[in-house]
């Protein structure tokens, strides 16, 4: 929602004290302490200044989010989902941050931290969904059509959503499994633990996992 990513380098600048206070020898081109600077400092979506092979400046965005498996086939799921989804939003008119007004976006945002595929939520209409219903109903297309102007096979991007909305009808993701599984099983967490990783082993996507201890 910003004009410029010049306007996250400044408020960088304006809000958050150096944490390494390093000399470094370096032409000023090189942006050498403000790419120090920004490190150290953790943003969800952050802007980056970088350079090409043949030393070209370019800014990028570094998206941040925390992982969120449980397994490989779980994540593989989540990487096609989010880049067909990114793909169809940067190519949707109007655009969506002139449909959804930042405050709305950043409430969606805690609300999703919150409560997971339960969350509510305002969508682009203004209308009021909850996630799990709007990833099953609307957004699988969505991101269906986003990996397709990428050039992603169909195939192999059905076979990962596949995986995005059986586990949005189910309702299961890694946390969810973590408490279904202390409720059926009692409070034992290095059992919890050990089963988790034993499952994760395994490889089968988390809404497949059942409840029943393994240890």
């Amino acid at each position: 929602y910003v004009q410029s990513l010049a306007d996250c380098f400044r408020e960088n600048d304006a809000l958050f004290p150096v944490l390494l206070p390093l000399e470094l020898d370096a032409p000023p081109d090189e942006f050498s302490h403000l790419r120090l600077h920004n490190g150290t400092i953790w943003r969800w979506n952050r802007p980056l200044i970088g350079f090409d092979d043949d030393a070209t400046p370019h800014l990028r965005i570094e998206h941040r989010p925390m992982s969120a498996g449980p397994t490989i086939a779980d994540m593989m799921a989540n990487l096609a989902f989010y880049y067909g989804l990114a793909a169809w939003l940067i190519n949707a008119t109007p655009a969506p941050e002139e449909r959804l007004p930042f405050a709305a976006a950043k409430d969606n945002f805690y609300a999703a931290a919150r409560f997971g595929l339960a969350a509510p939520m305002r969508w682009l209409d203004g209308d009021a969904v909850v996630i799990g219903e709007l990833v099953v109903d609307t957004l699988i297309d969505r991101a269906r059509d986003g990996l397709a102007t990428l050039g992603v096979d169909a195939s192999l991007a059905q076979h990962w959503l596949d995986i995005v909305e059986a586990r949005a009808e189910s309702g299961q993701t890694g946390a969810v499994w973590q408490r279904r599984f202390i409720a059926a099983n009692g409070p034992d967490f290095a059992r919890l633990t050990r089963d988790y990783a034993a499952r994760q082993a395994d490889g089968q996507p988390v809404h497949t996992w059942d409840l029943r201890p393994r240890t």
